[in-house]
């Protein structure tokens, strides 16, 4: 086996830098906006007349207003920060890689916000109801049911979630749908179907997965990756998904993720008893307080992002091993890698900062030159 050119040093094209550095500041703005908001809401007692709203919209039922008041909340946050949405969207169409038209962007927007409310909605008043019933163990009984909706989610989001915004039909490629479906018993999981998501009616981009948990567990191939990809670089990019399912990197994550979200409760739970006793809240369950769990949330999130980005990037790279072990040759991985890298534009060669804050997966670079690393291996233990 030998192997091409070395593509790892290959710098990135202006035009990719200019995309990923508005991406980052977008990304940076719809934090400052969305952090903003919620700390004028506690400076100014603006929650309070929220929350005294709601009560009366909600003819002083506390469920149905605390369900108002989240309501309201979302609205006016989407209000704010529906500028920066839109400029994101207008970001993909200047760089040519969203197909989607404005209206169609909208009505997905519109369908998000719905999703994004009805999830809320159910956590927030499970979050409340626990605060009512167990004034002292909510955060701990609320965490244990938090993880078990979680858990549901990962389970039921490829069946009831993704449709919502994508199409799916199954792969009409038998050759392909045979071929992954005996890459993913090596692996040892056993795939329930492979999809054709139709992701070219929105972006130019590509991409594939391994979705679901059990029942729902199933390969999605967009239809950009499938028209423009070989077989053997589909295998490639899938091998690497399966990746993660041997090293049993979502069970681990959910392990991780129940240890950070226990710690979050306590927090909050303190941050709340605090808030009561300095007089800004009258008790627990007084739904106002929930920017102040919001800002909580965001502050923890925010300063284990470069851990938890760490760690992503230690199972990527475990994955892509697995990848390289799995498959007859790096090299397919190798140009598939390449490929994503210019249709998607993504960055080959970010600045070590920004790969360590802000990147859940290793430079792009980075994989190419393990994977050359790991061909050049293999032909020297060839020739031995």
């Amino acid at each position: 086996m030998t192997l091409s050119g070395s593509t790892a040093s290959t710098p990135d094209s202006p035009e990719a830098r200019r995309y990923n550095s508005i991406q980052r500041w977008l990304g940076i703005a719809d934090f400052v906006v969305g952090a903003a908001f919620l700390v004028v809401l506690l400076v100014t007692g603006w929650t309070d007349w929220l929350r005294d709203l709601a009560l009366r919209r909600g003819f002083q039922n506390y469920t149905l207003a605390v369900f108002l008041y989240l309501f309201f909340l979302l609205l006016i946050s989407k209000a704010l920060g529906f500028g920066l949405d839109y400029y994101g969207f207008r970001l993909e169409r200047r760089f040519q890689l969203s197909t989607q038209k404005f209206r169609a962007w909208l009505w997905d927007e519109t369908k998000g916000f719905l999703v994004g409310l009805v999830m809320a909605g159910i956590v927030v008043e499970l979050l409340y109801f626990m605060i009512l019933q167990s004034p002292q163990h909510w955060w701990l009984i609320t965490w244990a049911l938090f993880i078990g909706l979680f858990i549901l989610l990962a389970q039921l989001a490829p069946v009831v979630l993704f449709p919502i915004f994508y199409k799916f039909e199954p792969l009409d490629n038998e050759d392909l749908r045979r071929r992954l479906v005996e890459l993913g018993e090596r692996a040892g999981t056993r795939v329930r179907g492979v999809y054709r998501w139709k992701l070219s009616e929105k972006s130019k981009k590509a991409n594939a997965a391994l979705t679901g948990l059990g029942s729902t567990r199933r390969i999605i191939l967009a239809d950009t990756l499938l028209d423009n990809y070989a077989p053997e670089e589909i295998e490639a990019v899938l091998a690497h998904e399966l990746g993660h399912h041997v090293h049993r990197h979502i069970l681990k994550s959910i392990f991780v993720q129940a240890g950070i979200t226990l710690l979050g409760f306590w927090i909050a739970n303190f941050v709340l008893h605090y808030a009561v006793d300095h007089h800004m809240f009258e008790e627990l369950s007084d739904f106002a307080n929930l920017p102040l769990l919001a800002i909580t949330a965001t502050v923890l999130s925010l300063l284990l992002m470069p851990a938890l980005n760490a760690y992503s990037r230690y199972n990527e790279r475990q994955a892509d091993r697995y990848a390289f072990e799995s498959i007859a040759s790096v090299e397919p991985f190798i140009s598939s890698m390449n490929k994503l890298a210019k249709q998607n534009l993504a960055e080959r060669t970010p600045a070590k900062w920004i790969e360590l804050l802000f990147h859940s997966h290793p430079a792009i670079s980075r994989r190419v030159a393990a994977a050359e690393a790991w061909g050049r291996a293999q032909t020297a233990n060839q020739q031995e």
